[in-house]
């Protein structure tokens, strides 16, 4: 055997063994997802049999430049089940050019759980984090809700959210679930549902009961207004604000609780270039967060955090060079230029751990009652199309950050107008 063929021998190994370890830890992560939802679902039939005595509540809306939907976000919010003299709305207009400050004002005038925080043009655009920390200043509540500029959650989502932080001392915040309202508009917005289903069933249900870790998401959670006080609010180096912000918790000694009963529903891009930003934007935003917190992972007190920070890492950069090295030999190997000869079967073993990605992927869309025969094909292409993109957002990320040395800048997304009132009808729910 020629030294070409060890090394490309040695590397199809190590490949082999990280995408198997890291496919059959994501499956330990589902299964455990799966107890975490049936557990979840006795815990709201119980929370529905009590009653609370609900604290004050202040609603955070960050809008830039959101005309489109900001109106049916806004109404949705004035369906919310709380007490109506302990809710109070905020909409923070980032220093929109469009008719969004308008649009706020409508609804301010109209309902006086509403109102406007007013960035003024030239001050605003400069990031989630920043918005956030100017708005908390008019809160007035004892607790602080966060929803995105699209979200138009359940009636009862913030009321199930409330529970869980007044019944548990030792949570510092708790985070829902969010679907795709627009996941039948194409072929990005059907793979982009499957992956937020999987992720949250995996990585916020699945750590939740395995490790008693989540991450708090951009939307749909709340937590002690003095308690982010208390952390000197938000981050506003952190383009993944909400990461960066869970760690601190964590590190508060405080816990962060994931119900997959909350429940909202938000847009998701619907053509490349705009996915390709925000997703650069995550990456980036997690390069961030990692070297941030990176050297205090020995002094970490949450063994389990420390850990789960080093799986992130191992999630963007260990995973994907697997899959780089393996995409290589297999095109290599497809074309005959190069033999691999090893004893063992491990091309069986590469193909099986195909098989166990899409089983996984599988079993973790059913707990939302997402699983047909159709979508084992469309879970096939969208490995070979949608996670190889992935490999390319990366590594775009890493030159951007560490070769060209870019500044990060907050990165909208944008918004698509899908309606008004019939698209909630049609959502599916996590059944009683």
């Amino acid at each position: 055997m020629s030294i070409l063929e060890v090394s490309l021998s040695f590397f199809f190994v190590i490949a082999v063994i990280l995408i198997w370890f890291m496919i059959a830890y994501q499956f330990i992560l589902t299964v455990y997802g799966y107890v975490n939802l049936v557990k979840s679902l006795k815990e709201k039939k119980q929370i529905d049999e009590m009653e609370f005595d609900y604290p004050t509540c202040s609603i955070l809306i960050p809008a830039h430049n959101e005309e489109i939907v900001i109106g049916n976000t806004i109404e949705s919010m004035l369906k919310i089940v709380y007490p109506h003299d302990k809710l109070q709305i905020i909409v923070i207009n980032d220093g929109s050019t469009d008719n969004t400050k308008k649009i706020i004002e409508s609804y301010a005038e109209k309902d006086c759980r509403v109102s406007l925080y007013d960035i003024p043009m030239g001050e605003g655009g400069k990031g989630k984090s920043r918005t956030l920390n100017l708005g908390i200043k008019a809160a007035q509540g004892e607790i602080i809700a966060v929803y995105d500029a699209d979200n138009t959650p359940d009636k009862d989502s913030l009321r199930y959210l409330v529970a869980q932080l007044i019944q548990h001392k030792e949570l510092g915040a708790v985070l829902g679930k969010f679907r795709t309202v627009n996941k039948d508009k194409n072929w990005l917005t059907k793979f982009i549902n499957i992956e937020t289903l999987s992720f949250q069933s995996m990585l916020q249900a699945g750590r939740w009961q395995m490790h008693n870790i989540a991450t708090l998401p951009g939307t749909n959670f709340v937590m002690w207004n003095w308690l982010i006080k208390k952390l000197n609010g938000w981050d506003e180096e952190a383009l993944t604000e909400d990461s960066e912000l869970s760690i601190r918790i964590y590190q508060e000694g405080y816990k962060i609780k994931f119900i997959p009963y909350a429940l909202t529903y938000e847009q998701e891009p619907e053509n490349w270039r705009v996915w390709i930003k925000q997703r650069m934007r995550w990456v980036r935003g997690n390069n961030y967060v990692i070297s941030k917190f990176a050297r205090q992972l020995r002094q970490f007190k949450n063994r389990r955090l420390a850990f789960d920070i080093l799986y992130t890492l191992a999630l963007y950069y260990v995973f994907f060079a697997a899959i780089i090295i393996s995409d290589l030999l297999f095109i290599v190997g497809l074309l005959n230029l190069v033999s691999i000869s090893l004893p063992g079967p491990y091309t069986f073993v590469w193909v099986m751990a195909m098989v166990l990605f899409i089983f996984e992927i599988m079993l973790a869309i059913s707990y939302d009652n997402e699983d047909s025969i159709g979508k084992i094909g469309l879970i096939l292409l969208m490995y070979f199309s949608y996670c190889q993109l992935w490999i390319y957002i990366v590594l775009k990320a890493a030159y951007s950050e560490y070769i060209k040395k870019e500044k990060n800048i907050w990165a909208k997304t944008i918004r698509f107008d899908i309606g008004k009132g019939d698209e909630k009808f049609t959502k599916d729910k996590i059944p009683d």
